[in-house]
């Protein structure tokens, strides 16, 4: 950590140069003793990457930041807001402390919250960061996590893990390939804490997670505006009942759809036809990577369309569901589509033998902020086209 970044000149400077070229600063020469160009450089990125991310911290001054990478690899304000809620009993430790956004939330509901971070100038960083957003709860070690927690005589309520992936392998990942490897501990973390919290990209197939996990008592699929987030693997000591799936939809309000995994097998209701001045329904990315596709309707009184359209409609309007809402102003068949000229809205594609773009450019459709072509089948596999109005986005 460099503190000759925390100079008022150089602050101001980082500040004045926020929508700067990075590049071009960075392959320039400092103007300031002791800083390199790419430590400049590196501020500004940081920085800039914080502005929507990490809001507490972009609007207090003379933050440090770490490297861009660590940025982004950082949870948001908003998903480490809500990991706080996870949190059991006054004792936590976070053993991938990184750059300490979640320790900090983790903080605001735990009495005392130990922060682990194996990189030395990551830890004094978070530590000097905690300082000035006024923090007093929180002890840094400088220490690898699992080696903590095999030194110590402390026992933790909860124990908080963030596994980085060791080697990018594609899309298809497993626990054991990420350091930590807590499969491998997983009886050294249980047996010093009531409550595990294992965060994961949300690329992680759920059943191969179950299949490497044990005692596993919820998982949460942690959405922000239909994109998927995280996922949040909640162990608790001794438990044997059947896990609960919770998709969390974290927008200008919270929605929560959960269901006990061995409800999956619910029968579905299907549409037997739509109409003008119906709803339809597009589940939130959360929602979706449940898998839970025909408790989505049970749960919202909503009939799915189509076996693979994961869409779904009903007479009356459901404003919880956690996912787009549209209102059906038309539905006509591919056939009928040559009727319509200057067709207008934005394209949806779900089980319809055409790209978005190719459509597009095949009708020559035009954008519209509130109106929408959904292109999909119905329950008797006609190819159709929904015209629908907007009414909910998330």
């Amino acid at each position: 950590m460099n503190r000759a970044i925390l100079d008022q000149n150089v602050q101001q400077y980082i500040q004045t140069h926020l929508d700067a070229d990075i590049t071009k600063i960075a392959l320039s020469r400092s103007t300031f003793d002791g800083i390199t160009a790419a430590e400049l450089a590196g501020q500004i990125h940081a920085r800039k990457k914080a502005r929507k991310k990490l809001p507490t911290w972009f609007n207090t001054k003379l933050i440090y930041y770490p490297s861009p990478l660590s940025i982004e690899q950082t949870s948001s304000e908003t998903t480490a807001h809500y990991k706080a809620k996870l949190v059991v009993g006054q004792s936590l430790v976070d053993i991938t402390g990184g750059f300490g956004v979640d320790a900090y939330y983790f903080a605001k509901k735990a009495k005392a919250v130990t922060h682990c971070e194996i990189n030395s100038e990551l830890s004094e960083i978070a530590q000097y960061n905690a300082c000035l957003l006024n923090v007093n709860n929180i002890s840094f070690q400088n220490v690898d996590g699992l080696e903590y927690l095999g030194t110590t005589e402390l026992k933790f309520d909860t124990i908080y893990v963030d596994p980085a992936r060791r080697a990018e392998t594609g899309k298809v990942f497993m626990l054991k390939d990420c350091t930590p490897n807590v499969v491998s501990n997983l009886d050294k973390l249980l047996a010093v804490s009531k409550r595990v919290i294992i965060k994961t990209a949300p690329l992680l197939d759920l059943s191969a997670g179950l299949g490497e996990l044990k005692n596993v008592a919820e998982i949460q699929i942690v959405s922000v505006k239909n994109e998927c987030k995280e996922l949040l693997w909640i162990l608790e000591k001794g438990f044997e009942g059947v896990t609960t799936i919770n998709a969390v939809t974290l927008n200008d309000e919270e929605k929560h759809f959960s269901f006990k995994l061995n409800d999956l097998n619910t029968e579905v209701n299907f549409a037997n036809k739509m109409q003008p001045e119906d709803f339809l329904y597009e589940p939130d990315a959360a929602l979706l990577k449940s898998g839970a596709f025909n408790l989505i309707g049970k749960k919202y009184q909503i009939h799915k369309l189509h076996p693979q359209s994961q869409l779904y409609t009903s007479k009356q309007l459901n404003t919880d569901f956690p996912g787009r809402i549209f209102e059906v102003k038309e539905i006509f068949s591919s056939r009928e589509i040559k009727k319509h000229h200057a067709l207008k809205g934005n394209v949806i594609v779900r089980n319809y033998p055409a790209k978005a773009e190719e459509l597009v450019k095949k009708y020559k459709i035009i954008a519209d902020k509130d109106e929408f072509l959904i292109f999909t089948k119905d329950i008797s596999e006609r190819n159709i086209i929904i015209s629908a109005k907007i009414l909910q986005y998330y």
